[in-house]
């Protein structure tokens, strides 16, 4: 039984009518004592007989071709079992897409830190002694790794609508602002790691991927093998945050020694080595123009950037991918540069686009509030189009008022006062705010749901869990939909032989592989009311029985063998015919002290609608998650490359600060009350991400509340404030 769903239309809310009351519950996560116990096994902690291991081996030179290695001294050290190089090994790792291949340079050096080879021995001792004493010699080329200064920067296509030019001259109210963000690393809590092994034709491999459904064509497309031959086991993946979409240089390396050597093969990343050879974000300098009436309402927004790739990438930080739909103003125009640079690949980083583009679009609302000496709250809800001002199209449900006034009201906005009014001691204290958006979509996805005759219930799909709650989400939803406890359905994730899903990613997972399954087990509800000879409509299960024309049937009398629902979800004319957003509303206090320039967030709220909330604890959670990478990004976090050779020099987590327990204040998330009908069946958007889009900037407008410095080059760190009080 298969029910396949193209969304191209609107669908009704039978889960406002199902009866079980586990949806939208705070659920624990199942799977959470198997983590806390350690009986979770990631992949690094997956052991085979006769297992060897192997090291990855980095370029020391930004541009250039191996011309040689001392491979011969090498494999005479002890316990060395071989040493591949060139041809198949991966430059970086893919994008998670369907139509990004992974790169194979051959003996091509395009950055430093680069993989160029993998070390194989009988024990990670040797293979890191064998790794470190691999000599290897290149014929270097002249290398560009300053985005400032690179010679070959493309345009990209952008927007040209109206006249902004004009609009800013007679506009009553005007900010043209410049804007810099540091390029960031993904930085999830486990490196990466694979283990390979061949049975004859057919490959294994234990990961640590986000989109196992792509991350089969990658590596059979790397590897020069059909993608039936490849299976991929990914149960538990300790973040990804980007740098786990596409299959990686560890899984192909492996995946090759293991073939020679006829035995598996494991190569996991040290922490300097995700650093270097794991997507980064770009840097983005970008130039934000707001023309505003003396309403304050926009009559000319324009937003202009640069970021960076390595030659021949065809991915670009979105940067203005909010900038399109959130605020109104007929006259627009963007423009993105693409300098092509020798520095790690850039990719697709928590939040790709809206966490640094956002930045800049809502510190330039601040500032527009500030010379109009208006509320920044006011401001921001004078601006709320109608429709997208770009296209005309309607959005779908979009509560960015809701979430502008409710979290005010609940965060005390009242009682901000001016720049520099409030005190205490040395502490300068003051408030922000921005607005919070993000891109929706779905994407294709299937999944297998079987009701067993004893009243148990399977789901199956090859979903990701990232962290973010796969198993506790897609379980509720089951159960939800077939009337069971949650104590009666399992969840089996991440195995590429299971139905392909969407895989972990833009924050469309949870919608995506949710609407899958509630479409199985809709198929499922169908069979039972053919059963019990009434309309689907009619039958309401509920606590393991079936209920229909005032007659209650436990299911296990109503079931002598498995019934087994497929669902397939594909995105159809909604995507088109509406704008769909995920939207919120970031509050942020903070304490600057006048002394040193320290900042210290002291309490922060979000508000946050993203139509139906599937676990209020797992999406509260997700809403932490953001809030305090906004955190990061707005106060400590950096990447800094060597401008010689574009290495990155702070390649850990001593000298990449990413935020700790002391960083932290109380979070409060709010989650406003909200059903997207255009944007799945389930009536769900995504919150991961949304999290982390424009929170910093609320940040940064609280510090210029608390001590009137306005910082535009991110991080915010005490050497700016300070130089400039």
């Amino acid at each position: 039984m298969t029910r396949h769903l193209r969304m191209d239309e609107p669908q009704a809310r039978l889960l406002d009518e199902t009866g079980q009351g586990v949806l939208s519950t705070p659920l624990p996560r199942p799977e959470g004592p198997l983590k806390v116990t350690g009986r979770a096994r990631y992949a690094a902690e997956v052991t085979m007989p006769d297992m060897a291991v192997g090291v990855l081996v980095r370029a020391t030179i930004p541009a250039g071709r191996v011309t040689g290695m001392n491979t011969s001294e090498v494999m005479a050290m002890p316990g060395v079992l071989g040493v591949w190089h060139g041809g198949k090994m991966l430059r970086n790792p893919a994008q998670g897409t369907a139509n990004a291949a992974p790169v194979q340079p051959g003996d091509k050096v395009a950055y430093y830190g680069q993989p160029i080879a993998v070390v194989v021995a009988e024990t990670f001792e040797d293979a890191r002694a064998a790794g470190q004493a691999l000599k290897i010699a290149y014929a270097p080329s002249n290398a560009e790794p300053d985005p400032d200064t690179a010679a070959t920067v493309e345009t990209a296509e952008g927007l040209d609508q109206g006249d902004l030019e004009a609009a800013m001259d007679s506009a009553a109210y005007s900010i043209d602002a410049a804007y810099t963000t540091p390029g960031h690393s993904s930085a999830p809590m486990e490196p990466h790691a694979a283990l390979a092994a061949w049975e004859g034709d057919n490959l294994v491999v234990h990961g640590s991927y986000q989109m196992l459904k792509y991350n089969v064509n990658e590596l059979a497309d790397s590897l020069g093998i059909p993608p039936e031959n490849v299976r991929i086991h990914a149960p538990y993946v300790g973040g990804g945050f980007g740098s786990k979409l596409g299959i990686a240089p560890e899984a192909v390396a492996a995946s090759i020694a293991s073939k020679e050597l006829g035995r598996p093969v494991r190569v996991a990343m040290a922490r300097q080595d995700v650093f270097e050879m794991t997507m980064r974000r770009s840097e983005t300098r970008q130039r934000v123009r707001l023309a505003a009436g003396v309403d304050g309402v926009l009559t000319g927004l324009g937003h202009e950037d640069r970021v960076s790739n390595l030659p021949g990438e065809s991915f670009a930080e979105p940067t203005v991918q909010a900038t399109h739909f959130l605020y109104g103003g007929e006259n627009r125009r963007y423009v993105q540069e693409i300098a092509r640079v020798n520095r790690t690949c850039a990719g697709s980083v928590r939040a790709p686009g809206e966490a640094v583009g956002m930045l800049a679009l809502e510190n330039a609302m601040d500032e527009l509030a500030e010379a109009m000496h208006v509320d920044p709250v006011d401001l921001r809800l004078r601006n709320i189009p109608d429709t997208h001002p770009e296209s005309g199209v309607p959005y779908s449900a979009r509560s960015l008022a809701e979430c502008l006034r409710d979290g005010a009201e609940r965060f005390g906005w009242s009682e901000r006062g001016l720049p520099g009014e409030r005190r205490e001691g040395e502490w300068l204290i003051g408030m922000g705010v921005a607005s919070a958006a993000r891109a929706n979509f779905i994407m294709e996805s299937e999944a297998r749901v079987t009701l067993n005759p004893d009243g148990t219930a399977l789901v199956e799909t090859d979903m990701t869990d990232i962290g973010t709650g796969s198993y506790a989400i897609l379980g509720q939803i089951a159960a939800e939909m077939l009337g069971l406890p949650m104590d009666k359905v399992k969840v089996d994730l991440g195995d590429s032989a299971m139905p392909p899903a969407s895989g972990s990613g833009g924050s469309f997972g949870a919608a995506s592989a949710g609407s899958s399954v509630y479409l199985a087990a809709q198929e499922i509800r169908a069979e039972i009311a053919r059963k019990l000879d009434c309309a689907d409509d009619d039958l309401t299960l509920r606590d393991g029985n079936a209920v229909a024309d005032n007659r209650k049937t436990a299911l296990t009398e109503l079931i002598d063998a498995p019934m087994v629902g497929h669902g397939h979800l594909e995105p159809g004319k909604t995507a088109e015919s509406h704008s769909q957003a995920g939207y919120g509303a970031h509050f942020s206090e903070v304490a600057v002290n006048e002394v040193t320039g320290e900042v210290r967030v002291r309490r922060m709220l979000s508000a946050f609608a993203v139509g139906r909330v599937l676990n209020q604890r797992t999406a509260t959670s997700q809403g932490h998650g953001g809030m305090i990478w906004g955190i990061g990004t707005a106060l400590t976090e950096e990447l800094q490359h060597d401008p010689r050779d574009g290495r990155i020099v702070n390649r850990d987590l001593a000298e990449y600060h990413v935020p700790v327990n002391l960083d932290v204040p109380d979070l409060d998330v709010m989650l406003i009350e909200e059903r997207d009908d255009e944007s799945s069946p389930i009536q769900a958007k995504g919150i991961g991400e949304l999290g982390l889009s424009g929170v910093g900037a609320a940040i940064t407008n609280a510090i210029y509340n608390a001590c009137g410095v306005r910082v535009r080059d991110y991080p915010a760190t005490p050497d700016k404030i300070l130089a400039a009080l």
